[in-house]
C-alpha cells in the first residue's frame, strides 16, 4: 500500500451569497488547506461552526453541497486527483472507495425501506459484492458494531431501533462496500453520553479491524481525541494547528487551540437556598394522551430563587416531559405544581397572564424559535408590549438595555435572525425571555446545538444575568460538563423517575447508584486512552456481576 491514501493540497472552496438588497457576491470559505491521510489512520477535523470541517470532508468525495464550489487545489485518492475526474468517475468513487456517515442517521435512512436494504445498497450497486455476499458482510458488521440480534436486525425499519443503534447501522452501511476512506461527520453529537460511548467504541474497533482510513469531524475535542491519530484544528476555513493527538491535547501551540482544550472551565459555586422555593413539583405522574403508560412517575423537585436546578438524564428519561408538565402543555395524571406561592393550573389555558409572564422558556433550537421575518428589535419587543404595554421610546430604551445585557448592543436591533450566528440567536432568545421579567426560566438543552466555545459564552452570560435579575433556571441537559458549570442542585432522571436529587456536591460525589455512576463515567475526558479505560472498567464490572 502507498503511505498516503488521501492527499489534499491547497484546497480552496467558495460560495455565492445573496445579501438582502445587494448584488450577489462570491466568498471564500476554505482557504488553501492541506493534509495527508495514510491507510488505517484517522484524522480529526475540529473547530467551531463555520470552520469548514464538513465542507472539507465532503470535498474529499468531490462534493460541494448547497451551492458550495471547489475553486482550487487538489484532492488525491489512491494516486489520482478526483477533482479532475468525470461525473462517471466520481459516481464510481462514492459508495465504493469513499463513504459517508452523517450526524443524523434518523434523517438519512429512508423510513419506508428496511435497514438491510439500505445497508447493502451501495455495495451491490457498485458491484463490490453480490446481494447475498453484501448481506452476509452486513450481518458480520452488525455483530462487530455491537448491535442486538445481528442476524435479524436488518429486517427492521429505521423507526424500530434506537438512535444509537441506527447510528451504528449507518456505520455498517458505510463499511459494507469495503471502502478505503470513511468520512464521519459528527456521528455522535446528537447522542446521549451513555450511548455515545458505545457508538464511539464500535466505530474505533471497526476502523481498527477493517483497516479503513477515516476523517472524523466534530467540535468536541475530548471525543475526537479518543478515535484519532492526528488532529487538524480549523477556524473560518483556515488551518490553525495540525499535529498528533498527544501534541494537540497536551502541548497546544496556538491560542485558539488552547481555548478549545480548556473550554468548560467555568466553576460555579453551589448556593444554599435562602428563601422559599419559587417552584415546587409535588408527586407528578403523567402520560401522553392516548397512551397506556406513564412517562413520569411520582416526580418531586424544588427550585429556589436565584438558583439553578439541572435536570439531567439520557433521551427518554422524562426531562423535557417534566418541562411540558410545568408549562401546562401536558396536564399531569396526578400531583400538583406550586409556583411563586400559588398553585398553578395543570392546563395552560387555565393560567393567568401573570403566570405566563413569570414562567418563561428558552428552547434548544434558536433557529426555529424566532420568526425569520421579524427583526431582533421586534422579537425582543413583543413581550414588552404584551405584558407591560410598552410603546415607542420607552420600548426602544428597554430593548437597547436588554441587548446590552446580552452583550450584543443596539447595532443588532434591526438585524434579522438569518444575519446572526448560532450563539447570537440564542442570546436574542435569552433577551426575549428576560423582557418579561420572569421569576423562572426553563432552559431546554439551550447549549447542546452550539460549539463548545460559543456554549461556554452562553453559560457565562446566563450566570451573570442570574446574579443581576435573581432569576431561577430549570436547566434541562444531558451534558454533565454543563451541569458542573451552572447548577446548584441536580435531579438525575431515569425512565421517568428521579433517580438521584440534591445539591451539586452531594449528587456528583460518591457513593453513586448504578445509573448515576454510568452517566458520570460516560462524560468524555480530554485524556489519551480514556475510552479504552472506560470500556475495560465496564467489562470488569460485567464479569464481576
Amino acid at each position: 500500500m502507498s503511505d498516503t491514501l488521501l492527499k489534499v493540497r491547497d484546497l480552496k472552496i467558495g460560495a455565492t451569497v445573496y445579501p438582502p438588497g445587494e448584488r450577489p457576491r462570491d466568498i471564500d470559505i476554505v482557504h488553501g488547506v492541506s493534509f495527508d491521510l495514510a491507510p488505517g489512520k484517522v484524522l480529526g477535523l475540529i473547530g467551531e461552526s463555520g470552520a469548514g470541517k464538513s465542507t472539507i470532508g465532503l470535498a474529499s468525495m468531490a462534493y460541494g453541497r448547497g451551492g458550495v464550489k471547489i475553486t482550487g487545489g487538489e484532492v488525491w485518492i489512491n494516486g489520482r486527483d478526483i477533482l479532475k475526474g468525470s461525473h462517471k468517475d466520481i459516481r464510481k468513487l462514492r459508495g465504493a472507495e469513499v463513504t459517508y456517515v452523517s450526524q443524523s442517521a434518523a434523517a438519512s435512512f429512508n423510513p419506508a425501506k428496511k435497514i438491510m436494504d439500505q445497508v447493502v445498497e451501495a455495495a451491490v450497486e457498485q458491484q463490490k459484492f453480490s446481494r447475498k455476499e453484501a448481506e452476509a458482510r452486513a450481518r458480520v458488521l452488525f455483530a462487530k458494531l455491537g448491535l442486538p440480534d445481528p442476524d435479524n436486525i436488518g429486517d427492521r425499519y429505521p423507526h424500530q431501533v434506537s438512535g444509537g443503534q441506527l447510528q451504528r447501522c449507518m456505520t455498517a452501511l458505510a463499511l459494507c462496500p469495503e471502502p478505503d476512506l470513511v468520512v464521519f461527520d459528527e456521528p455522535t453529537t446528537a447522542l446521549d453520553v451513555t450511548t455515545q460511548i458505545d457508538v464511539l467504541m464500535a466505530i474505533k474497533e471497526a476502523i481498527r479491524d477493517t483497516g479503513v482510513a477515516a476523517l472524523y469531524i466534530t467540535h468536541d475535542l475530548a471525543v475526537v481525541a479518543q478515535v484519532s491519530d492526528d488532529i487538524m484544528v480549523l477556524k473560518m476555513g483556515n488551518t490553525v494547528e495540525y499535529g498528533t493527538v498527544d501534541q494537540i491535547i497536551n502541548a497546544p501551540q496556538e491560542e485558539y487551540t488552547k481555548a478549545l482544550v480548556s473550554v468548560r472551565s467555568i466553576e460555579h459555586e453551589e448556593k444554599a437556598p435562602t428563601e422559599e422555593p419559587v417552584l415546587s413539583v409535588r408527586n407528578i405522574t403523567a402520560r401522553y394522551k392516548g397512551t397506556q403508560f406513564d412517562v413520569l412517575h411520582n416526580v418531586n423537585v424544588d427550585l429556589y430563587p436565584g438558583q439553578t436546578l439541572a435536570v439531567v438524564g439520557e433521551s427518554g428519561s422524562g426531562k423535557s416531559t417534566l418541562a411540558r408538565v410545568i408549562t401546562g402543555l401536558l396536564p399531569p395524571r396526578e400531583g400538583e405544581i406550586e409556583f411563586a406561592g400559588r398553585k398553578l393550573s395543570s392546563d395552560l389555558n387555565g393560567r393567568s397572564r401573570e403566570d405566563l409572564r413569570e414562567l418563561q422558556m428558552i428552547y434548544q433550537m434558536a433557529d426555529v424559535a424566532m420568526n425569520p421575518r421579524q427583526t431582533v428589535g421586534t422579537i425582543i419587543g413583543r413581550p414588552l408590549e404584551f405584558y407591560f404595554g410598552m410603546r415607542g421610546a420607552e420600548k426602544k430604551k428597554r430593548i437597547v438595555e436588554l441587548l446590552d445585557e446580552i452583550e450584543l448592543g443596539e447595532k443588532f436591533m434591526d438585524r434579522y435572525p438569518a444575519e446572526l450566528s448560532g450563539g447570537q440567536k440564542q442570546r436574542v432568545c435569552i433577551a426575549r425571555s428576560l423582557a418579561a421579567k420572569p421569576k423562572m426560566i426553563i432552559c431546554d438543552e439551550v447549549t447542546s446545538a452550539l460549539d463548545p466555545l460559543v456554549a461556554d459564552g452562553i453559560l457565562k452570560l446566563l450566570l451573570d444575568l442570574q446574579k443581576i435579575e435573581n432569576v431561577a433556571y430549570l436547566f434541562i441537559t444531558h451534558d454533565l460538563a454543563t451541569v458542573r458549570a451552572i447548577s446548584d442542585n441536580i435531579a438525575v432522571m431515569y425512565q421517568g423517575k428521579v433517580q438521584r436529587y440534591g445539591g451539586k456536591s452531594k449528587v456528583l460525589n460518591p457513593p453513586f447508584d448504578d445509573y448515576t455512576d454510568l452517566l458520570l463515567s460516560s462524560v468524555p475526558e480530554m485524556k489519551l486512552g480514556w475510552l479504552e479505560e472506560v470500556i475495560a472498567h465496564r467489562k470488569m464490572e460485567s464479569a464481576g456481576n
